[in-house]
């Protein structure tokens, strides 16, 4: 499988307006802007799938997309959700939680954090969230051409050393939508998740 075909197929409010739980499902989480819908139009080679914004919070739903009949890609909505009511925002937590903690399909979290800026506290927090109930994820480092190569060692020393401290060994790439770095090695991680052990 080469990611040669790539569908958007639905947007779900909640985890029963998910689709039958049939293919593994990967899903993008991280704050908002922080790039996931960029990472998966990079990784699809379909530059308009996924709609992208400057503004954060624009993704209010978890979008559904197909990659070659075989797996599910899931955008979350982000951390943060600028500019959106409180109400919103605990409606949307609510959800994601439920399709966290009870999506069967689900194989692997990838967690996407800034390589420009440390975790935040809800970065550790959400760290702290998947690794008490065992749910499989790994750090995707965004926006790595923004730095230099010292920088963006320096950038993941500080997310591993992060980590460690919590006792939480998980894979932590890097990747940059704008040059394609990383992407191959982000696509041979799903499917090696996607294939039953």
């Amino acid at each position: 499988m080469a990611f040669h075909k790539a569908e958007f197929i639905t947007s779900a409010t909640t985890l029963s307006n998910c689709p039958a739980e049939s293919l593994p499902e990967f899903c993008m989480a991280g704050r908002s802007n922080v790039g996931k819908s960029s990472l998966i139009n990079r990784m699809t080679n379909r530059l308009k799938l996924a709609r992208t914004s400057n503004t954060p919070g624009k993704t209010q739903q978890m979008n559904y997309y197909r990659i070659d009949d075989a797996l599910f890609l899931v955008d979350l909505p982000g951390f943060g959700y600028a500019k959106v009511p409180e109400k919103e925002r605990k409606k949307w937590g609510i959800a994601i939680r439920d399709y966290l903690e009870n999506r069967s399909t689900l194989r692997l979290i990838l967690h996407l954090v800034d390589s420009r800026h440390p975790p935040t506290a809800l970065d550790e927090e959400f760290f702290y969230w998947m690794a008490s109930r065992q749910k499989p994820f790994a750090v995707i480092m965004t926006k790595s051409d923004k730095l230099s190569a010292k920088q963006l060692t320096d950038s993941k020393k500080r997310v591993e050393s992060l980590l460690k401290e919590m006792n939480i060994e998980v894979p932590i790439m890097t990747c940059s939508s704008d040059t394609a770095a990383g992407m191959e090695e982000i696509r041979e991680l799903i499917l090696e998740f996607s294939t039953p052990s």
